[in-house]
């Protein structure tokens, strides 16, 4: 009796494994926009992905509940964020006031692996150092290193913490490397793209933690040991410094709560929808904001590849801790000497 119980229970986990997400159907989308009024649903994903892809995807341990804070690690000032005089523009794009550095608008594809915490944090990282150096290092730093390497940060493509990231960045340091297949820097990313013109494939195995190699795979010019980039702190932002802290630094890292209608943003300033269902926590980067229609928004660019959402980019609405995220954005300090 126990073995036939044991055998319904792998077939019962193995059918929810493979079951279509409910959420990506085109009568659930067009719900969607039947209800939203600052944002418009789309296909993004074949509408065959298997919902557990899609959770696997959402690998964030980093949106903060305010009450259970370690305000320690809260940044409310900087003596550089005085240079700014008090000024805030009401739209900010850091592309825009960066031109040079190619880093900020590169849409990732984590492929089919929760390290979004990890391609969100080195992506900032990046771009940091190229405003910190007003250009002279411009290309990405490594998010295979910094997902398969720091066993203290999380679990790999299971997901991990952001601010455990950006501490790794400041003892242990991190190296360049670019996209997959690209060989550029010194680790490039392992995990292959989700391919298939969608932003997920179902015939697309989800990624293994892969072994961490200390040394060079892709330039092999380059030595391991010296090609680490550090930043002097890490930290979290409280809402009144992220934009003095982007400002002055560059791109974060954002956490926020993923429900089942995010997935099929196409464009506009997203708000969940009422009776949404929870997710999971995903991480991205946090380039910018503005107000669109008369809602206040942040700019977002997500790692899905440049089929998914606004090419890529998103909307968010900002100053109502919209899914939660205006406590739970991340960031550090390069260290340039």
């Amino acid at each position: 009796m126990a073995r036939v119980f044991m055998l319904l229970s792998v077939i019962f986990v193995s059918v929810y494994a493979t079951e279509q997400a409910y959420f990506l159907q085109e009568d659930f989308i067009n719900n969607i926009n039947e209800q939203a009024t600052t944002w418009k649903a789309g296909m993004n994903f074949d509408p065959n992905t298997p919902h557990d892809d899609i959770i696997k995807l959402l690998g964030s341990r980093g949106v903060q509940n305010p009450d259970k804070v370690n305000h320690k690690l809260y940044k409310t000032h900087d003596e550089a964020y005085d240079n700014l005089f008090g000024r805030i523009p009401e739209h900010f794009d850091a592309r825009n006031k960066w031109v040079y550095c190619d880093t900020i608008g590169r849409v990732r594809d984590q492929g089919n692996c929760g390290s979004c915490w990890a391609v969100a944090t080195s992506s900032a990282f990046a771009d940091r150092l190229c405003v910190a150096t007003t250009g002279d290092f411009n290309e990405l730093l490594s998010a295979e290193e910094i997902t398969f390497c720091c066993h203290t940060c999380g679990f790999g493509c299971h997901g991990g913490y952001p601010i455990k990231a950006w501490k790794r960045f400041s003892t242990h340091g991190l190296v360049t490397g670019g996209d997959y297949n690209s060989g550029e820097g010194c680790e490039p990313y392992r995990v292959p793209p989700s391919n298939d013109g969608n932003s997920s494939s179902s015939d697309q195995p989800l990624a293994i933690n892969h072994i961490c190699r200390r040394h060079c795979y892709g330039n092999q010019s380059i030595d391991f040991n010296d090609d680490h980039r550090y930043t002097r702190d890490y930290y979290y932002l409280t809402y009144g410094s992220i934009q003095k802290d982007v400002l002055t630094y560059g791109p974060i890292e954002a956490s926020f709560d993923v429900y089942d209608d995010f997935p099929s943003y196409k464009s506009g300033v997203y708000v969940k929808s009422d009776n949404a269902s929870y997710l999971g926590g995903h991480a991205v980067k946090l380039i910018g904001w503005g107000e669109e229609d008369g809602t206040p928004y942040w700019l977002m660019v997500n790692s899905w590849n440049t089929q998914w959402g606004d090419n890529g980019f998103f909307k968010i609405r900002r100053g109502t801790n919209e899914c939660g995220v205006d406590n739970s954005t991340t960031a550090g300090v390069p260290v340039t000497n």
